[in-house]
């Protein structure tokens, strides 16, 4: 694990404003085999069932849902401006039409069998709980769609237990 130490979920000094909208994350799964990553800026932090929780979002077409999917445990990662470039990549190219991570430079180690990237400043392995695709009568306010969905492709909310916080 490097030069990570694990702390709890309340003791991140970041908020998830800062860490999510801000700073940018990777969510990432898959096995030793095959791992695939996502920049996202659209998630959050909280409470629900009485655990710690994640939530993130991801549209059905992007390669790395079939990986959480498929997936018990997943990582989000956060890193410092230094990693932009390579989160950009990460964020516009498909990892079904080439193999990004090893263009990004990043490397990808894991707790257990959920995978993450040695260069993160915070670490999240997180376990699936729930998984609901957005349905198009639940929005409330028609202008989100016609601005974030005028495809209608809409998001598959995932909430994750997160089991353990790695941090340098």
């Amino acid at each position: 694990m490097g030069n990570f130490h694990e702390i709890t979920p309340s003791e991140l000094k970041k908020t998830s404003f800062e860490m999510i909208g801000k700073d940018w994350m990777l969510v990432t799964a898959g096995t030793k085999e095959k791992v695939n990553t996502m920049t996202a800026s659209w998630g959050g932090l909280g409470v629900m069932w009485g655990k710690d929780v994640a939530f993130a979002v991801i549209r059905p077409q992007r390669y790395t849902k079939e990986f959480i999917d498929r997936e018990d445990t997943l990582s989000l990662s956060f890193y410092g401006e230094e990693y932009r470039k390579a989160l950009s990549l990460l964020g516009s190219v498909s990892g079904r039409d080439r193999d990004k991570i090893a263009e990004c430079g990043l490397t990808a180690v894991f707790d257990g069998t959920t995978p993450y990237f040695a260069e993160a400043h915070t670490v999240l392995i997180c376990r699936k709980k729930f998984a609901q695709p957005f349905a198009k009568e639940s929005f409330l306010d028609p202008e989100i769609i016609t601005k974030w969905y005028p495809d209608e492709d809409f998001h598959t909310l995932y909430i994750l237990e997160i089991e353990k916080v790695f941090v340098k």
